[in-house]
């Protein structure tokens, strides 16, 4: 049975993280989580096979840490969306700092648990799959992810952005274990999974590209 944790982590545990928890149905359940603590305890009663976190899980290569101001800004994966046209932030921008070493904090901590993680981003995959962000509000965001197929907390016409993030990245990590999916960016540096390989295509189609796809991410 597919078992999937998807995070759309925030920067500082004083703010909101997106916890959605999805199997091989289409129920999501969907919870709001604040502390390192809490994010680990809900994560291990649900025994996932797969993490798939809004968070960069890497750093580009030519900077010793995130910290330093030295080396290039951007990573392989995101020149990759720059050609899809697709907005994001990079991870050196100033609260990207913070949430990258959170990220990496934290998939260190699953890792040594022995849980797998991939780094997902919402936006991205809100984009490849033509429904709308949050920025557009969060009941359209929502009525997208129910046209997907899913369902559970998703009914809940209360739901926080951040909770709504969290379930794309749910959808994007039972993407990746169908392997219904793409993955950008350099295997030595840092990969990115995009959800649904032929909506991606189209996307590279569409703007007369073809897609650098390198080796897909190892699978135990």
């Amino acid at each position: 049975m597919e078992r999937v944790v998807g995070l759309d982590l925030a920067g500082s545990p004083r703010r909101i993280t997106g916890f959605c928890f999805l199997d091989s149905g289409p129920t999501a359940q969907i919870h709001e989580l604040h502390s390192d603590e809490e994010i680990l305890v809900a994560t291990r009663e649900a025994r996932p096979e797969i993490i798939s976190i809004d968070a960069p899980l890497s750093i580009p290569l030519g900077r010793r840490t995130i910290q330093d101001r030295t080396g290039p800004h951007l990573r392989a994966a995101d020149r990759e969306l720059l050609r899809l046209g697709i907005r994001f932030f990079p991870v050196t921008l100033g609260p990207m700092r913070m949430l990258t070493e959170r990220g990496l904090a934290l998939r260190s901590l699953f890792e040594q648990e022995g849980f797998r993680t991939i780094e997902s981003y919402p936006g991205a995959a809100q984009d490849v799959l033509g429904i709308p962000r949050k920025q557009g509000g969060t009941e359209p965001l929502r009525r997208g992810l129910v046209r997907l197929g899913l369902a559970g907390d998703l009914r809940r016409k209360d739901l926080s952005h951040d909770e709504l993030d969290g379930v794309t990245c749910a959808f994007v990590g039972r993407a990746y274990l169908r392997g219904d999916f793409l993955a950008i960016g350099r295997p030595d540096e840092g990969l990115m999974i995009l959800p649904s390989r032929s909506a991606c295509l189209r996307r590279y189609r569409s703007r007369g590209l073809r897609p650098d796809d390198g080796p897909p991410p190892p699978r135990a």
